[in-house]
């Protein structure tokens, strides 16, 4: 992706100077969009909009017909128009990108927006064109750099012309054989918290919650809670598929499967990312407070009680040991289980083996 990344900033001159040269010197600010979310920083408040839609559910409640999310309000959202589009695309550029890069991978409890866009959708649906959003971005910046970093605009900038436009081509580059692909051998069905939130785990009830509510959640909350339980679990990556198609406002196929399978299951065995987006629990608790309220304890990693993403995260290195002896990125933690006496290691199988066989009980 940043080869990616780098040849598309290059072809439509995006945050480049006058000599062929990214701004600032480098070609992302990586290293300084990972901060935790301070308890002292503010969230703005989210921008919704307000579409009427009591006609449709008064229709799927009479009719009784099952939905996945919870209908607890009788307006929509989400913008449908084009105008509404550009509307929270300029609040996001006055309100948002300020902090947006710094706190891009940030999770709290305290919203559900935080500085994110929300344009997916619009993108998604083609209410907004990519290059128009990137466009407003980067001149933004430009006239406000006094108050906005390179650092925010090119982590945002990133988000849509590296990792969008990347999943997009892989997308129509291996379908329709990638919809098929199983490289870990997943088969467990989803829990059923999945589908109500109904979990001692605080992140993952929290973003389950959050998602049924407001069919979103942020890309790390995707990836890093609900997807990297699903990950270590060994959940069927057909079921996770579906589950994220249909919880998402701005699911559409060919960006949802890609994401999904590809960078979140590593089902792909690779093609889309270098390596399994897999943690413990140490990185949950690092970027965001959920552990502080969790029944589980993030510092133990074996027995009753202990968080089920430690246990769960070295029992995924263990299955799958000999598909990551050939991943230069996955030799530090294979080095450390590897390393473990049996003595060590038997607890945290068992552990493991007590989660995976009580799921829906977590």
């Amino acid at each position: 992706m940043e080869f990616f990344y780098r040849a598309l900033r290059k072809k439509h001159h995006v945050l480049m100077d006058t000599n062929g040269k990214p701004l600032g010197g480098r070609w992302n600010f990586d290293g300084e969009n990972r901060n935790a979310l301070p308890d002292k920083v503010s969230i703005p408040q989210p921008l919704v909009f307000s579409e009427d839609v009591s006609e449709i559910i008064d229709r799927i409640e009479r009719h009784k017909i099952k939905y996945l999310g919870n209908i607890s309000h009788s307006c929509l959202i989400w913008p449908t128009t084009r105008q509404a589009s550009r509307h929270l695309l300029n609040h996001f550029l006055k309100v948002c990108l300020p902090q947006f890069g710094q706190y891009q991978d940030a999770m709290t409890e305290r919203g559900w927006s935080l500085f994110h866009s929300r344009l997916s959708f619009s993108l998604n649906s083609k209410m907004l064109h990519p290059m128009e959003v990137i466009r407003a971005v980067e001149s933004y910046w430009q006239a406000n750099q006094e108050t906005i970093s390179l650092a925010q605009a090119e982590g945002f900038i990133r988000q849509i012309l590296g990792w969008r436009e990347y999943v997009r081509a892989l997308y129509w580059a291996h379908m329709p054989n990638y919809q098929h692909l199983n490289t870990l051998s997943a088969e467990r069905a989803l829990p059923k918290f999945f589908w109500d939130g109904d979990t001692k785990m605080s992140c993952v009830a929290h973003a389950v919650q959050q998602s049924l509510d407001y069919a979103y959640a942020h890309h790390i909350q995707r990836l890093m809670i609900t997807g990297n339980f699903a990950l270590l679990a060994g959940l069927d990556p057909d079921e996770v598929d579906r589950w994220y198609l249909g919880i998402y406002v701005d699911a559409i196929e060919w960006v949802e499967l890609p994401n999904t399978r590809g960078m979140s299951q590593f089902a792909d065995g690779g093609i889309i990312a270098s390596k399994p987006y897999a943690a413990s629990g140490n990185y949950i608790q690092k970027m965001g407070r959920y552990c502080k309220t969790c029944h589980y304890d993030v510092k133990q990693r074996t027995g009753e009680g202990s968080c089920p993403f430690n246990s769960l995260y070295w029992d995924f290195i263990d299955r799958h040991q000999s598909l990551f002896e050939s991943n230069p990125r996955m030799a530090f933690p294979l080095k450390h289980w590897k390393a473990l006496s049996d003595d060590d290691k038997a607890p945290i199988r068992n552990t493991a083996k007590h989660y995976l066989d009580n799921l829906d009980k977590l």
